[in-house]
Parts: C-alpha cells; structure tokens; sequence
C-alpha cells in the first residue's frame, strides 16, 4: 500500500509513518511546520523516517500545495494535520484553527471527490474535545457533541464535513475521536511532558484546577494501531471512539511520574476556559466493528515516556523546559 499522511512531522503523525514504514509499506509525509512549538523538535521527530528508501517527505501546506500532485498514486489518506491546542484557540488566534481543521480537511476531500485520484480509504484524526462537557460516562458516538473550545468546534466542522462526503460522493472517510493522547515525542507544552519534564529539573508543576479532573488517557501506539485497523475496517462515514481504557485524574497521573522521578511540589490555579472536566469513551463500536483493543496500560506507557525523555539528551531538556 501507499500511504499519505499529513502532520508527518508531529507527536502522532511521525509515530505512525515510522510503524507504516516497519510494516513495508510506501509513505508520502506532508507537514508545514507550525510554529506552535519548537520546530526543532519536530524535526527530530521525523529524522529516521527521511533516511528510508520507502519515504517521501513535502514540507508544504495543505492550503496551498498541489494535491492532486500530492495524491497522485495514494490508496490511503490518514490526515493528522491540523492546529493542536485548547486554549490557544480563543481569541485572535482562531482563523488559524479555521484554516487548518477545517479548511485544509475541506481541499482534501473536494480533491477526492472531483480528480482522478485512487485515494480508497480517508481516516480523519478527531478529538474527543468535540464532547465538551459530556453528561455519560463513558461517552458513546451517539452523544450529542457539544464543544467547549473553539479548537473543539473546528474539530467537529471537519467532522461533519467527513461525514458529508461519504454520503453524498462516496469519499469513503473515518473519523476517530482521540481521547488524550501521550507517549513519547508528546507536544513539549502538554500536560505529561510538562509534568515530566518539571519533574525531572526538580522545580514546582503547575496544574490546572484542582487535580481531580479526570481523562480517558491513551497511548501513542494504540492510536496508531486504531488508525491503521480503521483503513481496513472502518465503515464509510462511521466515527469510532479511540480510547485508552482506563480513566484517572490528573492527581493519580501526578502520583505515578513521583513514583518513578521522585517528589516535587505541586502549585494548583485557576481551571483554563475551554477544559472539560471529565472526559471517559465507550469504545465499543470500535472493538466491535475496527477489532481495536489497547494494549499499554497507562503506568507501562507513563514509564516509556519518560525513558524516552531521559534519552533525548541535554539538547533537549534546554528546548523544553519553560514550555
């Protein structure tokens, strides 16, 4: 098979071109860089990926590049891309949300539909932020999102737009909702690498709210073994819940990476406009329909983020820490 996949260069994107390419198959990455942070780190992230044969890699945007070029020869279409970040996206900032979610998600579909094109299969990569608020837990597909950020409701638009395709010209699109994602190459500004890394330089961790808000935590690995049983598996249209099966608050998380870093001091502010408070997915239509079932629980994988994070290097520890 050959794959495109957009946002080649991020935490998620890089994670899955570096797996298609261990299974032997053909990729072609797209990633603009961002600056949301330190395009160094991105870099790194796809450094492997840029010395194997099998991989073709376009420092381009989605908003301008030639996709028909870009698609030319493509089976697969897993869209990682996108502007990343809850509370970054209110105010001034928003029409680079637009662009990016939804907009850029928007060229790619139309170009599906109206070229010559063999794309077979579209995996959209959603969040569960598109809940908000939710009033079940866990939270099934059925539910009706509600976003509490405009990060989530660009999120949902593009969503929505997937759905549109497949039903009125059969662009065979899949949606999975991302219910919070870390392991290694994790965003330097998110939660577990801030913790981490603060951890580790011995100075005081700053959460948000009280620490008893909880999440439906899910390991890099396991998403990016959802995406590639849902461009297999996953019907047309369909939006499946990715999670990774266990629930805990931010204070366990906290318990854990002292456990294995040691004790620091924790400072508790003000919640941030845009955070839900609890977030839990039903995966059953995912194990049901896609075969998805975690494997890294969350204390394994915390454990193999921050080995990975002690590999890195001085280098590194200077690039993030202050994010």
């Amino acid at each position: 098979m050959k794959y495109l996949v957009t946002g080649a260069a991020g935490f998620i994107g890089s994670t899955l071109v570096d797996t298609l390419l261990r299974q032997g198959h053909e990729v072609r990455g797209i990633d603009c860089f961002i600056p949301y942070y330190p395009e160094v780190l991105k870099r790194r992230n796809i450094e492997d990926a840029l010395l194997h044969e099998c991989y073709e890699f376009h420092e381009e945007s989605l908003l301008t590049t030639d996709l028909n070029a870009l698609l030319d020869g493509i089976d697969c279409v897993f869209h990682q891309a996108g502007q990343a970040g809850v509370r970054a996206s209110w105010g001034e900032y928003f029409q680079t949300y637009t662009d990016n979610n939804i907009q850029a998600s928007q060229r790619l579909l139309d170009t599906i539909r109206t070229s010559a094109t063999h794309v077979q299969k579209f995996v959209y990569a959603s969040s569960s932020s598109v809940y908000g608020n939710a009033e079940q837990f866990p939270t099934s597909e059925d539910r009706l999102p509600a976003p509490v950020s405009p990060y989530g409701v660009t999120k949902l638009a593009a969503e929505h737009l997937m759905h549109l395709y497949a039903a009125e010209f059969g662009v065979h699109t899949t949606s999975l909702r991302y219910f919070t994602v870390y392991g290694p190459r994790q965003r330097p500004e998110m939660a577990f690498m801030r913790f981490i890394n603060k951890a580790r330089a011995g100075v005081p961790i700053h959460i948000f709210g009280d620490g008893e808000q909880s999440r439906d935590f899910t390991y890099v690995d396991d998403i990016v073994a959802a995406n590639i049983l849902a461009a297999e598996k996953g019907k047309a249209g369909a939006v499946y819940n990715i999670g990774g099966g266990r629930v805990a608050t931010v204070n366990e998380v906290l318990d854990t990476i002292e456990a294995s870093l040691g004790s620091f001091e924790r400072v508790y502010e003000d919640r941030q406009k845009g955070d839900a408070r609890h977030t839990a997915s039903d995966t059953t239509r995912a194990r049901a329909d896609l075969g998805y079932d975690p494997q890294v629980s969350l204390e394994m994988g915390i454990q193999q983020q921050i080995a990975w994070v002690q590999d890195q290097g001085a280098d590194y520890d200077q690039l993030v820490m202050g994010l």
